[in-house]
């Protein structure tokens, strides 16, 4: 496996030089064409920021994975900081105020289920090493899935609140006239997973594949392992984004200043 991973990537000076040309061109074309996010704040900083910190971490993940595995105690502590990091990203990512810590419901929720039935079938042993990536592939989805589907609800709901009034007017519950409004945006959520698995093999070739290949599987079995990782993924994805959906239409998860103001509405 060494020796195939050398050869596709080996790891020296010219590799960290070609990485940092790539972080400084992102965060160059970013700043020329003016990309800003909330608040109109640059994400030129935020992508250099991002990939320094990408290399600090994996760098301290590389060394702590190699020493959390040899015991279950500590192999479970670091799963749960996984979910936590996971948690409070996705949740200040929504939202800015107390109510962030709800998207700990649909990260967990999609995620435990899949995570146990895996361990109580046996098709992934009680061992670090194999399911720290298959556990923290499964929370990265959920996150990405959470992020989007409460951003776009949420921003939805902020645009169109005469129209969420005029079907309470109408007779509608609360929640019901939210879900109608924000039902079609949080839903888009779930477009990245879906064309990821209806392209997989004629765009791209995922990361479990190519890791399965360079660890000497065959290519059935590299396959058969991102078939399970992608099949997966939407199923953890779907229970996230229809639990955005329902704690934004019930106003758990809101981006208000108060319980006065409607869930969509930016204080």
């Amino acid at each position: 496996m060494s020796r195939a991973a050398d050869a596709l990537l080996p790891v020296n000076s010219v590799l960290g030089a070609v990485l940092a040309a790539l972080l400084v061109a992102a965060a160059g074309v970013a700043a020329v064409a003016r990309l800003t996010g909330p608040g109109g704040r640059s994400h030129a900083r935020a992508v250099g920021t991002a990939g320094l910190r990408a290399a600090v971490q994996l760098a301290a993940v590389s060394y702590v994975i190699g020493w959390v595995v040899r015991a279950v105690p500590l192999l479970l502590g670091f799963l749960l900081l996984m979910y936590a990091v996971a948690v409070w990203t996705a949740g200040r990512r929504v939202t800015g105020n107390r109510t962030w810590w709800w998207a700990a419901l649909p990260i967990g929720a999609g995620v435990l289920p899949v995570v146990a039935a895996l361990l109580l079938t046996g098709l992934v042993p009680v061992r670090g090493i194999v399911l720290i990536p298959v556990t923290g592939i499964l929370i990265g989805g959920a996150l990405s899935a959470t992020v989007l589907a409460g951003r776009r609800a949420l921003d939805e709901l902020a645009s169109r609140h005469g129209e969420v009034e005029a079907g309470m007017a109408l007779g509608l519950l609360d929640r019901e006239a939210r879900l109608e409004i924000a039902r079609p945006a949080a839903s888009d959520a779930l477009l990245p997973g879906l064309d990821q698995t209806r392209t997989v093999g004629l765009v791209t070739l995922p990361g479990a594949f190519v890791g399965m290949l360079l660890g000497g599987a065959s290519p059935v079995m590299a396959g058969a392992v991102q078939l399970f990782v992608l099949v997966a993924l939407m199923a953890v994805q779907a229970v996230a984004v229809a639990l955005v959906l329902e704690l934004v239409a019930r106003g758990r998860l809101h981006r208000g200043g108060g319980p006065g103001r409607p869930a969509g509405e930016v204080a």
